[in-house]
């Protein structure tokens, strides 16, 4: 069945407003209070600055080449995300192991998976002595006959009880890098996560732990740092963790930025480096959310997330800077574009480009979230669960395709999970695709790279997955081609040497993410392929 953008407006089924969580990153700084030590810090590739409007920033110290790292970083410290699932406390791995092995600490009592993990000194040197000494036990039948939607309470105070405790350990790093970082206690206290805080973290770390040492305002500055300031880091067995890289967060946002980061699973070590080239002076981006959704969802991501209205050149332009990610297909007039008046007002009214249809921006919203909530159910099909992770999602496409703007933002994420589907999902793998399915993986792929061009440019990772996912489909139709003797010898070589000039691209971008990540590992891969592209197309 199809919809129209009014039929979803009236059709008012309330569907839950769900979070496109896989793409909730928690890099969420915004300025740090005063002229903090870390001002004027400096280094070849970048130095910080301050002014009162926008505090501490970047900007780089010289020209900077596509590609070129600016700064490698080590976390201040790391543990379990906020509202978290039952986890071990050494390696994040989700806990318990299996239904009938529930292992603990021995020395204090909290989840962990292995001798190894309890030994480890992120759990060993931290909360184990402190829950040891205070004789506090992880409640694990609470734990594990709660849903958990919204995490295991018991379990906030492990991140923020690290801070601390580092803060200790650590007081010169602390003094000038950490402790003058926002923490946006003033906009938090009005909030329910500072309640919740409150009742989780400060008064359990306090009465429960007896650690009162450290004042209330301390405990909650530090909840606000980890919230505002922490980059989620993927473990080497893909799970996932927060930490903090006091550096690196100094950097404003941008919904085009200049950098991007890779973070090791190994050691959690941080490189951030440019993707477009960078004259001296010019300030250094990066992005405090996923830069595939529609402006109106990042704008309210960033204002409930990060406490800032954002009003950068993309999120200004109701078009995108013509990717028209936001952009509404008008059901009453056949080539009308629906935008907003004002991109930066929510209740911004809505009009067609060609007609008189307008719409209200709280309308809008709303078939938003109706067709983000089936966009989130898709996208958590994965791959391993067969044909249906494709056909689900082109179901979606294929329902909205008269409501959004081809190039719209959710169709972007869509599109970018399919050109990594299609010729590896089991039924879609690439000897078993036909031509035209191919065909449609090269439309994904150059419909993608079009929008990246403007919103991600340069050597970005997502650029680097999609070049390499659409070489292979070029060269399978090339190779069918030839076979058939629908082009010659000299076509053929044509086309394989524009496949190598993609591959090369994509092996370029790649080969710059840490080998011990999967993008890194496929750098590798394409890298070899190239290679032996190169020698096939020789030997023509």
């Amino acid at each position: 069945m199809l919809y129209n953008l009014e039929e979803i407006v009236l059709v008012g089924v309330d569907f839950a407003y769900i979070l496109i969580t896989r793409y909730h990153l928690l890099n969420v700084g915004k300025k740090i209070r005063g002229a903090a030590p870390l001002a004027g810090k400096s280094s070849a590739t970048f130095k910080v600055l301050y002014n009162d409007k926008v505090g501490r920033y970047m900007v780089a110290n010289k020209e900077l080449e596509a590609g070129e790292e600016i700064i490698t970083e080590m976390p201040f410290i790391v543990g379990p995300k906020a509202f978290t699932y039952p986890l071990c406390l050494s390696c994040y791995t989700a806990w318990p192991p299996t239904l009938n092995e529930k292992p603990l600490c021995s020395k204090c009592g909290w989840p962990v998976c292995s001798t190894e993990c309890e030994n480890q000194p992120q759990h060993k040197d931290y909360e184990c002595q402190i829950f040891a000494q205070a004789k506090e036990k992880f409640n694990v039948a609470a734990a594990l006959e709660q849903t958990n939607e919204n995490g295991v309470p018991q379990l906030e105070c492990i991140t923020p009880l690290r801070l601390l405790l580092e803060s200790e350990k650590s007081p010169e790093r602390w003094n000038n890098e950490v402790k003058d970082m926002e923490a946006h206690n003033k906009i938090r206290s009005q909030k329910e996560h500072w309640k919740s805080d409150q009742v989780n973290v400060v008064e359990y770390i306090r009465n429960q732990l007896k650690l009162t040492r450290f004042s209330e305002e301390q405990i909650q500055t530090a909840c606000g740092i980890l919230e505002i300031n922490t980059f989620e880091i993927r473990t080497a067995k893909g799970f996932s963790a927060r930490a903090l890289y006091p550096t690196v967060a100094l950097m404003n946002h941008s919904c085009v930025s200049n950098t991007c980061h890779s973070i090791s699973p190994t050691d959690y070590r941080i490189r951030l480096r440019t993707t477009i080239k960078i004259s001296p002076g010019a300030e250094l981006y990066g992005s405090y959310t996923h830069s595939l959704l529609p402006t109106m969802l990042r704008r309210e991501h960033l204002l409930e997330g990060k406490h800032f209205a954002c009003a950068c050149p993309r999120c200004s332009d109701p078009t995108e800077l013509g990717t028209h990610m936001s952009s509404l297909k008008c059901n009453k007039c056949d080539n009308g574009i629906v935008l907003s008046l004002d991109s930066l007002d929510l209740d911004s009214s809505w009009k067609c480009t060609h007609c008189e249809f307008t719409t209200s921006g709280p309308a809008v919203r709303k078939v938003l979230r109706i067709i983000q909530a089936e966009v989130d159910a898709v996208e958590a099909i994965s791959g391993a669960d067969g044909a249906d992770a494709i056909q689900e999602r082109e179901t979606v496409i294929k329902k909205y395709r008269s409501v959004l703007h081809p190039q719209h933002a959710f169709w972007t994420m869509l599109r970018h999970s399919l050109t990594q589907m299609y010729g590896r999902v089991e039924g879609y793998l690439l000897d078993d695709l036909p031509d035209v399915v191919l065909e449609h993986k090269i439309d994904m792929c150059r419909l993608l790279l079009q929008v990246l061009d403007v919103i991600e440019p340069g050597y970005s990772r997502i650029r680097g997955m999609t070049l390499y996912e659409l070489h292979a489909p070029l060269l399978f139709i090339a190779k069918t081609q030839w076979n058939y003797g629908t082009i010659d010898e000299a076509a053929l070589k044509s086309k394989m040497i524009d496949a190598a000039n993609i591959l090369k691209e994509s092996a370029t971008i790649l080969s710059l993410e840490p080998p011990d990540t999967p993008e890194g590992q496929i750098g590798i891969v394409a890298k070899e392929s190239l290679t032996q592209l190169e020698q096939s197309i020789n030997d023509l």
